[in-house]
């Protein structure tokens, strides 16, 4: 049977979640192939996963995990787009390599999509790689006309 359920994120997912998190990466040529932040990832997930500020999802194809999408309220100082101050920063929405072109990314990014709609909150942000933007612009999302920027902090210098 290949039976397809949507659901909230449990504690048996987050090896399935830091390992799409590790194929995020690659498919966006971010390599680091280093177990140290995969032991984060794994904590940071469990800590989160009954958090009500996160919304963790994942698709199940027939006990395994096939893609997932993850919500996170976020609290900043009130702006003329976000009059209370916080917004819903959308992330993490990957596919398996094997599961890609069945749709599996789409479902667990509509229900991070329905979670942040639950939350009340009026704004929802997220950073598109070329292949997933599509689905994103179809959802009424468009690009900013100022993108993020980032830099280390650490003592070797600015690297982003």
């Amino acid at each position: 049977m290949n039976e397809v359920t949507v659901r909230r994120a449990r504690i048996g997912d987050v090896d399935d979640l830091v390992e799409l998190r590790a194929e995020m990466f690659r498919s966006m040529g971010s390599v680091g192939e280093d177990e140290l932040w995969r032991a984060h990832a794994f904590d940071w997930f469990v800590d989160r996963l009954n958090n009500v500020a996160y919304g963790i999802f994942v698709v199940d194809q027939s006990g395994r995990v096939a893609a997932c999408a993850m919500g996170a309220v976020r609290d900043a100082a009130p702006s003329p787009l976000s009059p209370d101050g916080r917004d819903v920063l959308i992330s993490n929405v990957c596919t398996a390599p094997d599961l890609r072109g069945k749709g599996f990314g789409g479902k667990a990014f509509d229900a991070v999509m329905d979670w942040a709609r639950q939350t009340g909150i009026a704004r929802v942000e997220l950073m598109a790689t070329p292949s997933g933007r599509g689905i994103y612009e179809r959802s009424g999302f468009t690009a900013n006309a100022f993108p993020a920027m980032r830099a280390r902090l650490s003592a070797g210098g600015p690297s982003a």
